[in-house]
């Protein structure tokens, strides 16, 4: 498939603290994607989340240092950001001139990567895997999921971690009040959880559970290969998942086993389930 054959005009923003490095990467990126469009720049973190909720660009090219907040910081806020629409997540790409930070997550494909000074070579190759990205984003396969596939915001938790050079420890239960009663709720028992604007509900086979405790939260404490986030408001247990089907509008929906509830998948999330 031909460029042009690509889904509408690409927009990108650049968020580095250095005018040289963003000037540099521009005109790399006019070289080897010369149909991207640079939509807007920022010099921090806080900047970067700022120009996602307002150009709401298809791309964005991270540096990892950044200050106010890091690339990685800003990214983990984009992933939650809400602005109206749950299918809405940019390409992410990180810069970063240390090629020692977390060089095998990046080859996992959650997000892609470059280098500083950025080389041609090496930035056609992370354009080209985003072309393929943005051709294959409504060609899914609902019915197999990648049981190897992490979804974008434990992966950044993770990644965080990794810079950080510190270690966190998963959640093995989850506390829940009933009435006078304080439950320890063993998270492998978990089916589900969805928040509202102010409680998380926890579905096991026997029983339901409110908790003061958002999704946010829940995705950074809980195990990702066992816990996807297939939805800015829901985490599955992988365990769990009996299927995936489309509704009438051809959204993807998560089939639970001896349950009735079938839980939506916001495009981000769609990669989970791509055919293997």
């Amino acid at each position: 498939m031909n460029e042009f054959e690509m889904p509408n005009l690409i927009r990108g923003v650049i968020a580095d603290d250095e005018r040289l490095m963003r000037d540099q990467l521009r005109a790399r990126l006019a070289q080897v994607w010369p149909s991207l469009e640079i939509v807007g720049e920022a010099r921090n973190g806080l900047e970067a989340v700022a120009s996602v909720e307002a150009l709401r660009p298809d791309v964005l090219f991270l540096d990892i240092r950044m200050p106010g907040l890091t690339g990685v910081e800003a990214a983990r806020q984009i992933a939650q950001l809400d602005v109206g629409d749950d299918t809405y997540l940019p390409e992410m790409v990180f810069v970063t001139a240390y090629d020692q930070y977390a060089i095998d997550a990046f080859e996992q494909g959650v997000v892609d990567y470059i280098l500083k000074p950025t080389q041609a070579d090496r930035l056609q190759i992370t354009v080209d895997r985003l072309k393929e990205r943005f051709r294959n984003r409504h060609v899914i396969k609902p019915e197999h999921h990648d049981t190897k596939a992490v979804p974008i915001q434990q992966w950044l938790h993770a990644l965080s971690a990794r810079l950080s050079g510190q270690s966190f420890p998963y959640l093995k239960w989850l506390q829940a009040s009933v009435g006078q009663t304080v439950h320890m709720v063993d998270v492998q028992e978990v089916l589900f959880c969805i928040s509202d604007d102010k409680y998380t509900r926890i579905q096991t086979a026997r029983q339901e559970f409110l908790i003061r405790k958002p999704i946010k939260e829940l995705v950074d404490q809980l195990d990702p290969q066992l816990f996807w986030q297939i939805h800015r408001s829901t985490l599955v247990n992988v365990n769990a998942i009996a299927g995936v089907q489309r509704d009438e509008r051809g959204r993807q929906q998560v089939l639970i086993k001896s349950r009735a509830d079938k839980l939506a998948v916001s495009r981000s999330a769609s990669q989970l389930f791509k055919g293997m």
